[in-house]
């Protein structure tokens, strides 16, 4: 929540009206959201993110998994080479939470440590670009990734998500990169076989 009017005019010395049209601006660039009743509100914490979110918002499921492809493929490979053992106990610990909520049934908790084991996965990369642009698409694609993730818990999804993490940890680059095609090859069969939804 953005503070009150008085407050922000005060603390930015600034006249109501200049504050008006500057809460306008960052509504109409995705920064901040009004709600009826309610004041204006942060909803992206950077331009990037508020773009992100409204191209994602008009792209259905099956191209936000194309984005993440690209995105994962690489932040496997240089997680691969550049993790540290730090980074590669946390991502085994990370890997055992997420098996553990899909043996649970926990579909939130399956989705919610899907997308931190991913994030720990770019993490380990160490390149802070590929880091944001991956925790906005995450963020942006909350919904998508919800709608494809709560397909992947057979075995198969399981054995191919402890492939990818052992390969990391074993700095295996080429093995990282080939079960990230084969798990989001799975994935795209999947969405195919249930429809395609929108993100």
């Amino acid at each position: 929540m953005v503070p009150a009017k008085p407050e922000l005019m005060v603390e930015l010395n600034v006249s109501r009206n200049t504050l008006r049209e500057a809460i306008r601006a960052l509504i109409h660039a995705g920064l901040l959201k009004t709600k009826q009743g309610d004041g204006p509100y942060v909803c992206s914490s950077s331009a990037l993110g508020a773009v992100l979110q409204k191209r994602i918002m008009r792209s259905d499921t099956l191209q936000t998994l194309e984005v993440r492809h690209a995105l994962e493929r690489e932040g496997a490979h240089l997680a691969a080479q550049r993790r540290t053992d730090d980074e590669a106990r946390e991502l085994l610990l990370r890997l055992e939470r997420w098996e553990g909520a899909v043996a649970r049934g926990d579909m939130d908790g399956v989705v919610t440590e899907d997308i931190l084991l991913h994030q720990g996965i770019i993490a380990a990369s160490h390149n802070e670009i590929l880091i944001e642009l991956y925790n906005h698409i995450a963020d942006a694609s909350q919904d998508s990734i919800t709608s494809v993730t709560r397909y992947e818990t057979d075995a198969d999804f399981l054995e191919l998500h402890r492939q990818l993490v052992e390969a990391i940890v074993d700095q295996d680059a080429d093995r990282a990169v080939a079960t990230v095609h084969r798990y989001i090859a799975k994935s795209k069969a999947v969405l195919e076989v249930s429809g395609g939804e929108q993100a």
